[in-house]
């Protein structure tokens, strides 16, 4: 007999995956694939339609080896797809890595509010020219009329494979309250922005918790990938908030998640909506979680930095790695004071917008442009280790400022996930810099996938997530102690060289 399953659709930006989960959460088969983004008529577009049948390809192979009772999708965030009643694309999936025109942002808030308002009312930032998902959906209004008049759902990318799932079209917190302008968090509704594009009658009438049952595989897809005509799929998740879904039900209370890639995102749970006027105008935005609760998020492109930076050193010292912590080399950095790898390598993005991405050394300053093209660097970039330890500091530094704009509070526990988890020189610092905090890394594997498959287990199971914690082995590392560093002054130079 064929063992009963979770199957897990978990579509990133770079790779698309299919996995197997067994009812205790162990992974027994995945498989992945990569669709780039394709280039047609000067736009960046999406590849929904392929991505789909691939998945439906693969679910064809494991149906045959197991017994698929519930499907789980989870999406990267700021992706809008139109279809028709039947689930065709009526207007082009575009990226929202596309730039739109000169003067198409200024345009959006003239008619829609401006950026501070919309800040303050839709919990979210300019975070850039589509990754808001209200401007994209502005932006093909403006500039494909026909194809959106065309359009009977304005569909979120979970929620968008869920329709050709099921056939039905759904609406959930998690998407429509990442960075959307769409979704009005402090009355759970669609937004003034949403009305006013008047698009509330494409979007789904209403909005469902992310576990629930968007309902059961249509005939035709059962009959496609093998699957049980009695499978039931979700109404979808977005990637972020479904990795924070295994802290959230684990019992702890007052933490912080920083989930550390190519952007670098500081979650915490929070009891309301609220900015300070140092926050306005910066990339602090509040998330929703799966139980409608927000999340005060901020974010900065941490990975690209630390991959800029180390690929420039690498270029000088070929096959050098990440030295260890060497607690002397960075006192002796954060003693010296003047030695500083400075945000953004994305101008105008994270915590530090009006900062240009420049290395100091002393009264020298090299942008990041020249630092590229091998131009005049300064003389700390002849050391290796001390470079390094410059960069983590600056790293360090963001994150906490990161963490401060997340609201976190003192002993609040620190899980670090990704990329940084590995690595040691930064982890040591987040304990020197949080002494009263536990700072851990964890072992959860695939952690976007195993918070939608906790949605797909208590839909198969007819309870809430929050009811599946016994069920959830989060496996935190403790990072050592050290002594704590006392790095106000350093941090003092740092952000006041980032408003120059």
């Amino acid at each position: 007999m064929k063992p009963d399953t979770i199957a897990v659709l978990d579509v990133g930006k770079t790779n698309k995956k299919v996995l197997i989960y067994d009812l205790q959460f162990n992974v027994l088969e995945s498989s992945k694939e990569s669709f780039p983004e394709i280039e047609k008529d000067g736009l960046q577009h999406e590849q929904p339609d392929a991505v789909f049948n691939w998945l439906c390809g693969t679910l064809a192979q494991f149906s045959e080896k197991y017994a698929i009772k519930a499907m789980s999708v989870t999406t990267h965030g700021a992706t809008i797809v139109c279809v028709d009643d039947a689930g065709n694309l009526t207007a082009p999936p575009l990226s929202y890595t596309n730039t739109t025109e000169p003067g198409f942002a200024d345009e959006f808030y003239t008619l829609f509010g401006t950026r501070d308002d919309l800040q303050q009312s839709t919990a979210t930032a300019e975070v850039g020219d589509l990754i808001n998902a209200g401007k994209m959906v502005y932006y093909i209004k403006k500039n494909f009329p026909a194809d959106y008049e065309a359009t009977k759902w304005l569909l979120s990318y979970p929620q968008y494979f869920g329709f050709k799932l099921t056939g039905n079209a759904g609406a959930e917190p998690t998407m429509l309250g990442c960075h959307s302008y769409l979704f009005d968090p402090h009355n759970h509704t669609y937004s003034s922005v949403a009305q006013g594009l008047g698009a509330t009658d494409k979007l789904p009438p209403s909005i469902n918790n992310s576990w629930e049952s968007l309902g059961t595989v249509t005939p035709e897809i059962a009959e496609k990938t093998g699957v049980d005509p009695a499978c039931v799929v979700t109404y979808g998740v977005h990637d972020s908030n479904a990795s924070l879904i295994p802290y959230l039900i684990s019992g702890s209370k007052k933490f912080i998640l920083d989930s550390t890639g190519t952007w670098c995102v500081a979650m915490r749970p929070a009891d309301k909506v609220h900015f300070t006027d140092d926050e306005i105008g910066k990339l602090v935005f509040y998330n929703m979680d799966i139980f409608k609760n927000p999340v005060k998020t901020s974010i900065f492109m941490g990975g690209l930095e630390y991959e800029t930076y180390m690929n420039i050193l690498n270029e000088k010292f070929p096959g050098k790695e990440l030295p260890d912590f060497n607690a002397d080399l960075y006192q002796s950095v954060i003693d010296k004071c003047s030695e500083f790898v400075l945000p953004s390598v994305t101008k105008g993005t994270g915590l530090f917008p009006k900062s240009p991405p420049r290395v100091v050394d002393g009264d020298k300053t090299v942008g990041l442009e020249d630092l590229q093209a091998g131009n005049d660097a300064p003389a700390f970039m002849d050391d290796f280790d001390r470079t390094c330890a410059i960069l983590t500091i600056s790293l360090a530094i963001q994150t906490a400022t990161a963490f401060e704009c997340a609201d976190m509070q003192d002993g609040d526990t620190i899980f670090v996930e990704g990329g940084f988890r590995h690595n040691q020189p930064y982890l040591t610092l987040l304990k020197a810099l949080y002494p009263a905090s536990r700072v851990c890394t964890t072992e959860i594997k695939e952690a976007t996938a195993l918070g939608s498959a906790i949605c797909g287990l208590a839909l198969l199971k007819g309870t809430t997530p929050d009811q599946l914690t016994e069920t959830v082995e989060i496996g935190a590392i403790d990072v050592p102690d050290t002594p704590a560093i006392d790095i106000k002054a350093y941090m003092d130079k740092f952000v006041s060289l980032t408003d120059k």
